[in-house]
């Protein structure tokens, strides 16, 4: 969705001014995490609280914000809902007024993890989580040694946030459209794609081409987010739902913000009515 692009948040630059409503602004976290989860819990701690300096709604969180190692995420660097990390991220939305959404890792059956993201509403409160499907199973890794996938027929994750309704899948599910169709279906207007997108040759043309498809052909704004470091691709952006950038980030970890306007998006859909026009639904397979 084409909105304004705040500043660089904290302490490099100034936070923007208050958004005019009704618009919605996201925060977005790009971050760098690593195997130190007491550090990582100090990064998210300090990304809330710049994301309610720059008066955003909510902040968005890469894939695997809780613990990071680009040889994989596995058992060892899982915490269940409950422990430090989700505990912190409640703590300080409750503090702030700021829902989060936001990558983990909890514990699974048969010595393995689940790739989870959580959402936490600005009460503190958490209000949904999302399993990742799609395991990433490509360009010669196997996250299926190590993580137990989400059950595709589970409910979609759709969170309102300030009267926008966002949809949560999560890195590798950004290659399956029809994953992105079915939060659509459910209600989504914003997709939100935490991910730590592996680099390699062409994987940031991927990146940038996937989540501009997933916006024009669901004429939904998405907001991608993406963790920065060692082995991943950072290049967090936001895309309109007519398929304009309205952000794109290089590979400093940074906090920035983008207003999303919801009838910028309803004009969109009126004026591109592709999913009035459909032919064909999407069911869990």
């Amino acid at each position: 969705m084409t909105g304004s692009v705040g500043p660089q948040t904290g302490p490099a630059g100034p936070a923007p001014a208050p958004p005019v409503r009704p618009v919605v602004r996201v925060a977005v976290g790009q971050i760098a995490s690593t195997a130190d989860r007491a550090a990582n819990r100090r990064i998210a701690a300090d990304a809330v609280r710049a994301a309610a300096a720059a008066y955003a709604d909510l902040l968005v969180l890469p894939e695997y914000a809780a613990a990071f190692h680009p040889a994989g995420v596995g058992p060892g660097l899982a915490e269940p809902l409950d422990g430090p990390f989700v505990t912190t991220l409640r703590e300080q939305a409750a503090q702030t007024g700021v829902a989060v959404i936001a990558g983990t890792a909890a514990p699974a059956a048969a010595d393995r993890a689940a790739n989870v993201v959580v959402a936490v509403d600005g009460h503190g409160d958490l209000v949904g989580t999302y399993r990742k499907v799609h395991l990433y199973d490509a360009f010669g890794t196997r996250e299926s040694d190590r993580l137990e996938p989400g059950p595709a027929d589970a409910p979609p994750l759709v969170v309102d946030v300030a009267g926008l309704r966002f949809g949560v899948l999560t890195c590798y599910d950004l290659r399956f459209p029809e994953s992105a169709r079915r939060l659509v279906d459910a209600g989504a207007q914003v997709l939100v794609v935490p991910s730590a997108w592996a680099s390699g040759p062409l994987k940031v043309a991927h990146w940038t081409t996937l989540a501009t498809a997933r916006a024009i052909e669901n004429t939904a704004a998405v907001v991608a987010v993406g963790q920065t470091g060692r082995g991943v691709v950072g290049r967090s952006l936001v895309v309109g739902p007519d398929g304009v950038l309205a952000l794109e980030m290089d590979e400093t970890p940074a906090l920035r913000t983008v207003d999303l306007d919801p009838a910028e998006l309803a004009a969109v859909r009126e004026r591109n009515p592709s999913l009035a026009n459909r032919r064909y639904r999407v069911v869990p397979a």
